[in-house]
């Protein structure tokens, strides 16, 4: 992990199943089809513990389903994914790797946590127990404990004030940083960014990026974004990887990405949208 970054005791993933130093995510020639539509192919990459990592590229360029496989929404056709050393969509049985049970799967997606372009939040709770309803009924958490965790987390995103609205009762931008304190409650290893900026009004987007700016920065939660927010990329990323057609086509810091890319296809997809 990071050593500069000091982990908050309401983000903090905790400590880290996977050895410091070695991989919390990797993807092994992952390959996922739609029909004849191959979306990823033979992909391979990994995440170090505390590092946030962007994907960028075209749209169908496959980052999404990168994803949607994490959280176990689609399966890999073909490869393997670990999370924290353990097997994503298998599991070894016999001596054997086959494909994983629904338990084995939801046990090691625990780990991870995610934050969807639309919020997502169940619109007859209010905000207290849209937050506390997941650490108590899959974590096991008590209720006083997880309405704690759920109090420090809304203090976070600036909320405390809303906290016994509904969600139909506030903004977007609002909706969007209890989604994100709906994440973070259950302490997750990894946190996935799918385009969280994407619905919102563009008067909105600012305050939401402030939020995870403020959480990338202050503490070692590990971070996979897929954003077209270029200027939040460059600020909060450690590596940014560049897809196409499925594959990743370069990869790097945000300012060898963002200021002297390699790949002709990377300078054109860079032109297009700063």
């Amino acid at each position: 992990m990071s050593a500069e970054k000091n982990p908050s005791t309401a983000a903090n993933g905790g400590t880290n199943a996977a050895a410091e130093g070695s991989e919390l995510i990797k993807f092994d020639n992952v390959t996922k089809r739609y029909g004849s539509n191959v979306v990823l192919d033979n992909l391979c990459f990994d995440v170090s513990p505390g590092k946030h990592v962007t994907l960028i590229g075209p749209s169908g360029s496959g980052k999404t389903t990168i994803l949607r496989l994490l959280m176990t929404l689609v399966k890999p056709d073909e490869g393997t994914i670990k999370v924290a050393g353990e097997y994503l969509s298998h599991e070894e049985r016999n001596g054997k790797l086959v494909p994983a049970g629904e338990k084995h799967s939801r046990e090691v997606r625990k780990n991870i946590g995610m934050v969807f372009q639309q919020f997502n939040l169940f619109p007859n709770m209010k905000v207290l127990r849209n937050i506390t309803e997941a650490p108590v009924h899959v974590l096991g958490l008590g209720k006083d404990e997880a309405e704690q965790r759920a109090r420090e987390l809304l203090e976070m995103v600036g909320l405390t004030d809303h906290i016994d609205k509904y969600p139909t009762q506030l903004s977007g931008g609002q909706q969007q940083r209890v989604a994100i304190a709906r994440a973070l409650a259950m302490r997750p290893q990894v946190l996935l960014l799918d385009e969280v900026t994407s619905a919102l009004d563009p008067e909105l987007v600012a305050g939401v990026l402030d939020v995870l700016r403020d959480i990338a920065h202050s503490t070692d939660i590990t971070m996979l974004c897929v954003t077209h927010e270029m200027n939040f990329a460059r600020d909060i990323s450690d590596d940014v990887l560049m897809f196409d057609a499925g594959r990743v086509i370069e990869s790097g810091a945000p300012e060898k990405i963002f200021t002297d890319p390699e790949h002709e296809r990377t300078r054109e997809f860079l032109s297009a949208v700063l």
